[in-house]
């Protein structure tokens, strides 16, 4: 069956040209055309459908509004505002009910791109309440320590943007944000972000200071919470995975871009554990306990009908994170399913969680093993070694830091 997506705009003209430009996508995907935010609403409310693609500037009701009764009604539904000329503060407004955010005259072909990726991974997810649930989220919450350390660089007359990537780059929650906002094309990105120096320096140092201390965008866990050793578990392997991808990546002799996303991709391989922990804590908690990937795994299929590899790579789709790091996550345990004949983030990425997995066994850190097969087929069997022996030099210093 075809995705139904709904587009909202108060100009006739522009809903004509959006028709006219989607139109050789009408075989695969069913789609209306409303002029306001009261029509909109209406439509909701009798039909279904999959994605809102909404206009931001409207009469009586703007986009950011509309958006946040879509995300209270009808929150499986993917949002995307596409407008033009909008101010900061309106697009920070549209933040939290918004996955996306693109720019008037937006390329069709950027367009179907973002809502074909995000719809992959909707089917990948087929549980439909923990769909609503990722859907429903504003931001993932923060370790504490971390949030009050970026609080008091931000509120310091001239905070370095350097200083700011190294706070956000142990957080995956506030890495994960970032990208977010980085990936959306009002700042005037060309390409897709996949590095945090890169985005902060897009978004500004100010826009980041409103972020966190106006807009409230980032939350905390409860430092006092019984989950707080297993939060900072995800934590620290996370940071582990990290560092470890992007050594891996740099001895492989890739390119830059490889070796930014095969950082960023290990920070955030496991950010659907996260998400799980933080929406579904009683239910995931004991799952988190299990040290054999294998158990894991199974106990989420069991309680969930998906795995936390899913959920991580279907909440970076809808938020239109680059398509790399969307593949890492989703297949960091499964690296055959990605598809791919070469050396990529995925594959620094899935050494990296398998070999620092193997070195810590306690609850939160064990993750999945080398795939023999996989690395064999990339001819790279013989490089498990060295990739070890890096981890085993780097182990007292501080891989987890971004350069």
């Amino acid at each position: 069956m075809g995705k139904r997506l709904l587009f909202v705009d108060d100009e006739p003209l522009l809903l004509n040209g959006l028709r006219r430009a989607l139109h050789g996508t009408r075989d695969q995907w069913d789609m209306s055309f409303v002029d306001g935010a009261a029509a909109a609403l209406n439509a909701l409310d009798k039909e279904h459908f999959d994605a809102v693609i909404s206009d931001m500037r409207m009469p009586g009701m703007d986009g950011a509004e509309l958006l946040d009764l879509v995300k209270e009604r009808h929150p499986n539904l993917i949002r995307i505002v596409l407008s033009g000329q909008a101010s900061r503060a309106s697009v920070l407004r549209s933040i939290a009910p918004a996955h996306q955010f693109l720019s008037k005259p937006c390329d069709p072909g950027e367009l179907i791109g973002r809502l074909r990726q995000a719809f992959a991974m909707q089917d990948m997810l087929a549980n439909d309440s923990l769909r609503i649930v990722i859907s429903r989220l504003r931001s993932i919450p923060s370790l504490p320590a971390i949030y009050e350390e970026l609080i008091t660089a931000l509120r310091t007359d001239d905070p370095s943007v350097t200083h700011i990537e190294r706070i956000i780059s142990k957080d995956v929650s506030m890495a994960a944000k970032i990208l977010q906002l980085a990936n959306s094309a009002f700042i005037g990105s060309c390409g897709r972000v996949t590095n945090l120096t890169h985005a902060i320096s897009l978004i500004g140092i100010e826009t980041v200071r409103l972020l966190v201390l106006s807009v409230h965008v980032f939350s905390q866990f409860d430092s006092t919470s019984e989950l707080t050793p297993h939060v900072r578990g995800i934590w620290d392997h996370s940071l582990a995975t990290a560092g470890l991808a992007r050594q891996i990546a740099i001895i492989e002799k890739c390119t830059k871009a490889v070796i930014e996303e095969s950082f960023t991709a290990g920070l955030l391989h496991d950010i659907g554990r996260v998400v799980l922990l933080a929406e579904t804590p009683q239910q995931y908690a004991p799952i988190l306990a299990e040290t054999d990937l294998s158990r894991t795994v199974a106990l989420e299929l069991e309680r969930f009908g998906c795995t936390h590899a899913q959920v991580g790579a279907y909440l970076m789709s809808i938020w239109g994170l680059p398509v790399p790091l969307v593949r890492a996550v989703a297949f960091h345990h499964c690296p055959f399913d990605g598809g791919e004949s070469q050396f990529s983030s995925l594959t620094a990425v899935h050494a990296a969680d398998a070999i620092c997995s193997a070195s810590d066994q306690s609850p939160a850190k064990r993750d999945g093993d080398l795939n023999v097969d996989y690395l064999q087929q990339l001819r790279l069997q013989a490089r498990v070694d060295v990739w070890r022996a890096l981890y085993e030099a780097n182990k007292l210093t501080k891989p987890m830091e971004s350069a």
